[in-house]
């Protein structure tokens, strides 16, 4: 009971709030999306053989014995 009118009353009752986002924020936001993208792109160089194995279709091997029934 109490939460809810605290709850209420924090959301009627509000200030609007003077912020400011300065250059050096965006700048910021720019580098983590870029370092993001680098992150991604190293991960994928050092596992792309195991991406390229789970993704390609499985090869049926034929063995010697296979091999000797099917000439006969």
């Amino acid at each position: 009971m109490y939460k809810s009118v605290i709850f209420i009353s924090l959301a009627v009752f509000t200030s609007p709030a003077a912020a400011y986002i300065d250059p050096g924020t965006g700048s910021l936001i720019i580098q983590s999306i870029i370092g993001a993208i680098a992150a991604i792109a190293v991960t994928m160089k050092l596992y792309w053989h195991k991406f390229k194995v789970f993704f390609k279709k499985k090869e049926t091997v034929i063995t010697e014995e296979e091999t000797d029934t099917q000439n006969r």
